[in-house]
């Protein structure tokens, strides 16, 4: 065993051994760090997509649904949306 404290240990010295004991904590955080963002993580990824809202079908029968518009404007409406095609989101 070596003990330090028997060793003439010049300022270089100790700036190397706290260096070296900085840098191996530093190591040691890290790793759990990482370890722990990894385990936590789950399949999905939560940022990347959009939760689907309602289709525009869906809000034309909602506001007929609660009296905004009547059965004339509803059916006209609804035309209008089911001979444009699929709408495609961005």
């Amino acid at each position: 065993m070596v003990f330090w404290f028997d060793h003439d240990v010049s300022g270089w010295g100790w700036f190397a051994m706290s260096a070296g004991m900085i840098l191996f904590w530093a190591l040691i955080i890290t790793a759990a760090v990482l370890l722990f963002r990894a385990l936590g993580r789950t399949g999905e990824h939560p940022h990347t997509h959009t939760p689907a809202g309602p289709s525009p079908e869906q809000l034309l029968a909602e506001r007929f649904a609660r009296g905004e518009i009547d059965e004339e404007e509803y059916q006209r409406r609804l035309t209008a949306l089911r001979s444009s095609g699929p709408l495609t989101r961005h």
